[in-house]
Parts: C-alpha cells; sequence; structure tokens
C-alpha cells in the first residue's frame, strides 16, 4: 500500500474541514462536497480514512465502489454501517 505524504494528508484534512465548516454555516451538503472535492483525493489510493473516501465517493468518484456493494475504498472502510452512518451525517 503506498503511503501518503504529509503534503497529502494536510491537504484531505482542509478538504474534510472545509465540508464540516460549510455545513454548519448552512451551506447544502452538495455545495459543500463540491468545494471539497476541489481540494481533495481523486482516487481510493489517496484517501486515508473512511470518511474522506465516503466524501469523494459522493462527490462523483463512481469508481471508489468498483464492486457496487456500497462501500467505497475498501482499502479504508470496512463495513456498510461505517459507511451509511458517515453519509448520514454528511446528507449524502
Amino acid at each position: 500500500m503506498q503511503r501518503m505524504s504529509i503534503h497529502q494528508v494536510s491537504k484531505f484534512r482542509r478538504a474534510f474541514s472545509l465540508v464540516l465548516l460549510l455545513f454548519a454555516q448552512g451551506q447544502s451538503v452538495a455545495h459543500a462536497q463540491t468545494r471539497a472535492i476541489e481540494f481533495a483525493a481523486r482516487s481510493c489510493k489517496q484517501v486515508s480514512s473512511c470518511e474522506e473516501a465516503v466524501v469523494l465517493w459522493c462527490s462523483g468518484y463512481r469508481r471508489a465502489d468498483g464492486d457496487n456493494d456500497g462501500i467505497p475504498c475498501e482499502n479504508v472502510c470496512s463495513t456498510l454501517e461505517q459507511v451509511n452512518e458517515i453519509r448520514r451525517v454528511i446528507g449524502c
């Protein structure tokens, strides 16, 4: 498995924080996710948490769930329950 650089980790943290901030400020979830995806990963190899994977998936990266089992980026997400809870929280 490829390790992420410090720069990549920082970029993901900013993107996820942006989603939470915009959502807390009353922005629509879709708007928050769209803004976050501008700063976030472009593939599952680049995510370091299930939260980032779900945001990536909900923002339109359909290859995140290649086997269509409802679990994106199985390198960081392990259960459907975990994914569904994150989706509920972010409104995806």
